[in-house]
């Protein structure tokens, strides 16, 4: 782990400087994190509700609760579902995993009387953040507060709370006035408090045009900088010191508002699902960062398999852009750090949350229950494989095609490939991206397809490949295919792990396993000497 990403480097209210977020010390800090989804503004595919549109957002989540189980026992449902879906042993695990951050995803309507004409703020968000924030100064992880539901809606979709698919924060002035509201009254609660990393004013605002029906918001985007701006004005009359998180539009994907900057202490935000794990997903907003002289923040992303992971974080740290992965827990995860177990009976729920039977309130009521108990920390699965993809250490698999962006051609890859690659992957680096497996199916929606790529070495070819944070007793095996009769070496710095001598086959090969040596970073070298290979992956392994 590169010293920037530390948990040591949490220490005194973040500022920028220039293209850097610096911690009190004025040293630089590398943002690593988790987003705590699901937790004050739910979200239905977290509760495994099969895409259905009746269970999809928080307001329709707690109707379909409400008339599942009953008005009574529906709120107390509610309050044990907030006090323990995060809890401080959540917080403090995130911490043992090396992690040095959080982002926390609020509805108004926690906050903020959704029903009240004049503005009456609400104690219970209120209460449950000054918990968090407790927790996480305890265990030095910095708190981002994130408007994931503003009053009225920001995004018009799911995501944000609203009721009718519009982002009517932007179309009524009356939600555009709480909003900014909402931001003055938090900056009066926790202008004193240095854990508290930032403040991200609106997260994922104006969505796109979805499909052929849809309505078209673009229009709005004035709407969205004026938002900005005056967020920022009434913030700033009350706190001088917090950042802001800044994102653009079209799921934070957008860069069109990033025309000036909105403030001194501003960060660029985006967010990065289903991309090509490669530098060019990050390209467009350094650019920005450049011509802005601003601090990038990938500060929503995930939800993909952990070989990407392993691709897209290392090379962000390389390119010192924090990140912060979504969501840290939720249902039967295998890309989470904290995965629920699926209550039983649970289809129960979703099936009646799309128009079948009621099954008798006793069952709706146990099902529940049941879910209450399998959400507490306690009992929920822990993956620290997650971790170990993200931060790139043993236990991880690197694919073949990921091998390190830099130093550049001659160090970190041969770099001798005549020809450019056609898959769009990796361009640049002068090395041979193969179409290994061209049957390959998609097999989830944010699946980019890249894992059906290989990367092919001839003689006198190299690729490199980081490894962080190596203890004694981790292994490494590589999967392969064999084009040609080959030669290879496998060195760890100066260390040579192993000599192979490679027979030309159709079938995937694997090596022997071969011990690595310790240390903070071992960079591990595939050198073919003769004939020709295809690297698919190389699998590490930790010593416990």
């Amino acid at each position: 782990m590169k010293t920037e990403m530390t948990p040591n480097r949490v220490k005194g209210f973040l500022d920028v400087k220039g293209r850097k977020i610096v911690n009190g010390n004025g040293e630089e800090i590398l943002l690593t994190g988790w987003g705590l989804g699901n937790w004050l503004l739910c979200e239905g595919y977290m509760w495994l509700s099969k895409g259905s549109e009746n269970f999809d957002r928080p307001r329709r989540i707690e109707a379909v609760i409400e008339a599942f189980a009953g008005r009574e026992f529906a709120q107390s449902f509610w309050e044990k579902f907030r006090s323990t879906y995060i809890t401080e042993e959540d917080i403090r695990y995130l911490a043992e995993l090396g992690y040095n951050s959080v982002r926390v995803p609020l509805n108004s309507r926690l906050f903020l009387s959704e029903e009240a004409e004049e503005l009456q703020f609400l104690e219970e968000g209120f209460r449950m953040v000054d918990n968090c924030i407790a927790w996480c100064k305890k265990y030095g992880l910095y708190v981002f507060l994130d408007l994931h539901g503003a009053p009225g809606g920001q995004t018009g979709a799911n995501i944000d709370d609203s009721k009718d698919d519009m982002p009517r924060l932007f179309m009524e002035q009356k939600y555009f006035d709480r909003g900014i509201a909402l931001w003055e009254e938090i900056a009066r609660r926790y202008k004193d408090e240095w854990i508290v990393g930032g403040y991200d004013l609106l997260n994922e605002p104006i969505r796109p045009k979805r499909f052929a029906t849809d309505t078209d918001v673009d229009d709005l985007l004035v709407r969205l900088e004026e938002f900005y701006e005056k967020a920022i004005e009434a913030v700033r009359k009350i706190d001088k010191r917090h950042l802001f998180t800044l994102e653009g539009h079209h799921w934070a994907s957008d860069a069109s508002i990033f025309h000036k900057k909105y403030d001194e202490k501003m960060v660029i935000h985006f967010h990065r699902y289903g991309c090509l794990p490669d530098i060019s997903c990050y390209q467009e907003f350094m650019d920005i960062s450049q011509k802005l002289d601003c601090p990038l923040w990938l500060g929503e992303t995930g939800e993909n398999v952990t070989e990407w992971f392993t691709a897209m974080y290392p090379l962000a740290a390389e390119l010192s852009i924090g990140y912060n992965l979504w969501p840290f827990k939720k249902m039967e995860a295998a890309n989470s750090p904290c995965s629920i177990k699926k209550p039983l009976d649970w289809e129960l729920l979703i099936d009646y949350a799309n128009g079948k039977e009621h099954p008798g309130y006793g069952k709706a009521r146990e099902i529940l229950e049941e879910y209450l108990e399998n959400i507490k920390f306690a009992n929920c699965e822990r993956r620290p494989e997650v971790t170990k993809a993200a931060f790139r250490q043993p236990g991880c698999v690197i694919r073949g095609t990921d091998f390190d962006q830099f130093p550049g051609k001659g160090i970190s890859c041969s770099g001798i490939f005549p020809e450019e690659n056609s898959y769009g992957y990796r361009r640049g680096m002068g090395m041979e991206i193969k179409n290994r497996f061209p049957d390959y199916k998609q097999a989830f929606g944010f699946d980019c397809g890249w894992k059906r790529l290989v990367l092919v070495l001839g003689g006198q070819e190299f690729a490199c490949y980081s490894l962080f944070d190596v203890e004694q007793g981790s292994k490494m095996r590589i999967h392969l295919f064999v084009d040609e009769d080959a030669k290879a070496v496998v060195w760890a710095g100066e260390k040579i792990l192993g000599k192979f001598t490679l027979t030309a086959g159709r079938d995937r090969q694997e090596t022997g396993p071969m011990s690595l040596p310790e240390g903070e970073r071992v960079v591990i070298r595939i050198e073919v000497i003769c004939g020709k290979i295809e690297v698919e992956e190389i699998l590490t392994e930790s010593s416990f």
